[in-house]
């Protein structure tokens, strides 16, 4: 009878680390995906904003030789360009913190109970 309950109680454990082992697997699976998915969808974002740059680069390149065209003197100092500088600028700095926020992405770690971690908050580093 006891060699019964042995048998019973190894059974039991190994099917507990199993299921273990799969939740495990199943919560890091989980988390890489989701983790892909929020990649690519700032990967999208910054692919937009990359096309707005050019778009921005060629405004500014047109407005430019309109006003040479007209004989102005500095030119740069127009109203109009400073504005597309200024709105240049802007799309910049919104690209970097993308690509910042990208890194921070690919960065974070997942805790043992499956919650994800901000990057440097893992003690292993």
């Amino acid at each position: 009878m006891e060699e019964h309950g042995e048998k019973h109680e190894t059974f039991r454990k190994t099917t507990e680390k199993i299921w273990d082992s799969t939740r495990k697997t199943l919560h890091s699976a989980t988390f890489q995906a989701n983790k892909y998915k929020r990649i690519v969808q700032k990967k999208i974002d910054q692919a937009s904003l990359h096309k707005k740059i050019s778009s921005t680069h060629g405004d500014l390149g047109k407005l430019i030789d309109d006003i040479r065209e007209t004989d102005t003197p500095d030119l740069l100092a127009k109203n109009e360009v400073q504005e597309l500088f200024h709105k240049l600028d802007l799309l910049k700095s919104e690209a970097a913190s993308l690509e910042k926020e990208i890194e921070d992405i690919k960065n974070e770690t997942q805790s043992e109970e499956g919650e994800q971690k901000p990057p440097g908050t893992d003690p292993g580093y």
